[in-house]
């Protein structure tokens, strides 16, 4: 990867790397910086840093949007590249004031070509495309990932319970609510 990727692609990757690290060991991305973790592309960009841990500290509203956006696709049936590109896009979406919806979506999808599979790109680009419809109408996408999450389990209330790794939609925060926590 070395020379592909420069300023805040760069730190985007090396988000996206320390993201990837705490999702496959089942830890924070506070416990995976404290420890030994590996990053492409030279010393840790404090903007990647930055990144990983604000995605980290509002993981369960942002899987939430997720989960009520892709349609099929539970979190744990994503691979795990594409679950954390779109944390990664979405927090940025969300919650970075200083970057545009349609650069955080170009920048995932390059990181959905970088890292991911051959359908990673259209994938990304499908859920956050959707997503970001909501958010330039000014809708409260966390809210609406609520009250979709709700409706859903209502409706499979007498479904058979699956083994999830998600957490349940009550743990969930709610918009502005910023917890700190990630649960294993």
């Amino acid at each position: 990867m070395s020379g592909r990727f420069g300023g805040r692609t760069l730190a985007r990757a090396q988000a996206l790397q320390l993201l990837f690290q705490a999702d496959i060991n089942h830890r924070t991305v506070e416990e995976v910086l404290s420890g030994d973790y590996a990053i492409t592309d030279g010393p840790l960009d404090p903007y990647g840093e930055e990144l990983a841990l604000g995605v980290d500290s509002r993981r369960y509203a942002i899987d939430a949007v997720i989960r009520s956006s892709s349609e099929s696709w539970s979190l744990s049936r994503m691979p795990i590249v594409d679950r954390n590109i779109l944390r990664l896009a979405l927090y940025e979406m969300l919650e970075e004031d200083d970057v545009t919806v349609a650069v955080a979506i170009d920048e995932a999808v390059e990181l959905a070509k970088a890292f991911g599979t051959d359908e990673s790109p259209r994938f990304i680009n499908g859920v956050l495309g959707t997503i970001a419809k909501d958010v330039e109408a000014g809708v409260d996408v966390y809210e609406k990932a609520r009250q979709t999450l709700h409706a859903s389990e209502k409706s499979q209330a007498d479904a058979p319970l699956e083994e999830t790794d998600e957490a349940p939609l009550d743990e969930a925060p709610t918009a502005g609510e910023d917890t700190g926590e990630v649960a294993e």
